[in-house]
């Protein structure tokens, strides 16, 4: 589906569980001793990360060569709706990660989670753990805030490689995170990449989400600039403006 020029994946969050659970078990047949894999990655994008597209063919271009661009934010969905995909629903990285998480128990999928602030990664895997038992959590790492020098960046790519893990979850916000995968994945031998943001923090607690019914309704934007007016407040009021006017400069439309 094309919206504004950037390619979003019609799925829902059982669509999109299968279609992971079928790229790991490709490549576990694929897998072999000595033979580096090459991942996938996925983008969860909403307004902010389509109308950041319109102004950087770059970051365009990134999430038109994931392997899954999913539709994160109702206004996603409505405009795929628009455009004839009547199946597609929210797919968010708060929601799809615990799937993925639940599934790959009995997989014996080994995860590794990249990114938040000081100590989050740790109490994300800690949290997720205690909530999956049985869940094959492989390595943590919480990397500056500044861009990483050349040495920095070769140390991270070998401690991901020798921790091997299938599933690497990314909390750097957009469109950070969706750059720094696309640059780290011909160099990391691990089965995909998710760039999950805020998940971080939701799925340790130390934010809270919207009401059901305000993400259900396209509201969530409200709740999260309320919950961070400086930062995020700013961002809404620019971005979702302009959204709909692109939007109905240039309705989304099916691609191929």
């Amino acid at each position: 589906m094309d919206v504004l020029g950037v390619g979003i994946s019609a799925v829902n969050p059982r669509t999109a569980l299968a279609e992971v659970t079928g790229w790991m078990r490709m490549d576990r047949r694929n897998s072999a001793p000595r033979k580096r894999r090459t991942p996938k990655y996925v983008c969860f994008t909403g307004v902010h990360g389509v109308m950041e597209c319109q102004d950087d063919p770059d970051l365009r271009a990134i999430h038109n060569s994931s392997a899954m661009t999913a539709p994160d934010g109702m206004p996603m969905v409505w405009a795929c709706r628009w455009a004839g995909f009547k199946a597609i629903e929210r797919v968010s990285g708060p929601d799809l990660m615990p799937l993925i998480c639940a599934a790959g128990v009995a997989a014996g999928w080994r995860h590794y989670f990249y990114g938040g602030a000081a100590g989050v990664a740790d109490l994300l895997a800690e949290a997720l753990s205690d909530r999956f038992p049985g869940m094959r959590v492989v390595g943590t790492h919480t990397p500056p805030f500044r861009p990483l020098t050349d040495r920095e960046e070769d140390r991270v790519t070998a401690a991901i490689n020798d921790a091997r893990p299938d599933c690497v979850w990314v909390g750097l916000s957009t469109p950070k995170q969706e750059r720094w995968m696309a640059d780290m994945a011909p160099r990391l031998d691990v089965a995909a990449l998710f760039g999950v943001g805020a998940a971080f923090d939701f799925l340790t607690g130390r934010r809270r989400r919207a009401p059901v019914w305000m993400q259900r309704t396209g509201l969530e934007w409200l709740h999260r600039s309320a919950a961070d007016p400086l930062r995020l407040a700013p961002r809404y009021f620019r971005n979702n403006p302009r959204f709909v006017a692109h939007v109905l400069r240039r309705p989304p439309r099916r691609m191929g």
